[in-house]
């Protein structure tokens, strides 16, 4: 009988959870959303390794994910601007992000450094996990979903269904999104009124710094003071990821995926959620900007982003049984910066 396939955690990195979509339907009990921070990269992910979009992915940030294959081959794909690497029989090599590709027995890969932003999503062929309350994705805080509702540790092996096909044919995303340098936009609210008039123009008028304070909870930023009107404190009432709270010192909180379901802090206003992957991907120091529109404004952006990510699916193409994505090669300029066979660096005439 052969053993069953597994990929082995060597090391999570900073910080790599296993997550899916999210755990809807429960706030009004105390359970948060959950699920990934930016739901494009794990539908990307997914649809590179040709799974359902849904599907338990590998979040993690910065760098420093490390996977080993036991018992068999694995297919992963990575969705982010990473640099990936593979270790073989014949050394380490590196491959393009936005892609999938398939380790044999013993094989490691590794997203060894992030460029822009600072998650990536990895999926895996075959990897089948619980849901509980609905959902697969883990929330450390209250112990549930992933594994043992634990984030990744190393030395964690991750069981693959017995059909899962590693063999197919790699996939490739062939025009990965750019990214967006525009302001954070957030619609004013629900408590703008617990402010002064002009804390709202400092939030949309000034440029704000991620804190060290930042993580799948929410991100505390640092910037122009947002004077209240009268107690900084509320009833506890809901929130939802995206809700910008207001302590006692004027300073913003944002809320991500993990945050918790009410809070007696006023709340300004609200980051759409087209935005919050982007808000999300920043790393502590990185300074942004707010910009502010209507309710109406923020469901037509969603559209247009569900439009674009459609299309960025729509894109992915199999690569060739060799794994060169020659397009990618006769488009790229494989000119600049040849080293000549004497030493001497090639610098072309035209």
């Amino acid at each position: 009988m052969s053993s069953q396939t597994e990929l082995e955690i060597v090391s999570p990195g900073a910080f790599a959870s296993l997550q899916d979509g999210g755990r809807h339907g429960f706030r009004r009990i105390g359970v948060p959303w959950a699920g990934v921070l930016d739901r494009r990269l794990m539908r990307i992910a997914n649809a590179l390794a040709d799974r359902d979009e849904n599907a338990p992915v590998i979040e993690c940030f910065d760098g420093g994910l490390h996977v080993v294959a036991h018992g068999g081959a694995v297919k992963l794909a990575v969705a982010g601007d990473a640099v990936v690497e593979v270790d073989g029989p014949d050394g380490r090599r590196q491959l393009a992000p936005w892609r999938s590709v398939t380790i044999a027995d013993g094989e490691a890969l590794r997203v060894r450094k992030m460029g822009s932003g600072r998650i990536a999503m990895v999926a895996i062929v075959g990897l089948e996990l619980p849901a509980v309350m609905g959902s697969a994705s883990t929330y450390v805080r209250a112990g549930l979903g992933g594994v043992d509702g634990r984030a990744l540790a190393a030395g964690t092996r991750l069981a693959l269904a017995a059909d899962a096909d590693p063999w197919g044919s790699d996939h490739v995303l062939t025009q990965p999104p750019a990214a967006d340098p525009g302001p954070i936009r957030l619609v004013p609210g629900p408590q703008d009124d617990h402010f002064s008039p002009a804390a709202l123009e400092a939030l949309v008028g000034g440029e704000y710094r991620v804190t060290t304070e930042a993580d799948r909870m929410g991100i505390r930023l640092e910037g122009a003071k947002l004077e209240h009107v009268g107690a900084a404190e509320i009833v506890s009432d809901a929130t939802v990821p995206g809700s910008i709270q207001v302590p006692g010192a004027g300073q913003p909180i944002v809320l991500l995926a993990d945050a918790q379901t009410a809070g007696g802090y006023p709340k300004i206003a609200t980051v759409i959620g087209a935005d919050l992957g982007r808000l999300a991907a920043l790393r502590p120091g990185q300074t942004l900007r707010f910009a502010a529109v209507c309710a109406a404004e923020g469901a037509r952006i969603a559209r247009t982003i569900e439009a674009e990510t459609r299309a960025l699916i729509a894109s992915i193409r199999a690569l060739p049984p060799d794994g060169i994505d020659l397009m990618a090669l006769y488009t790229g300029n494989l000119v600049d910066g040849v080293v000549h066979a004497l030493g001497a660096e090639y610098r072309p005439l035209y």
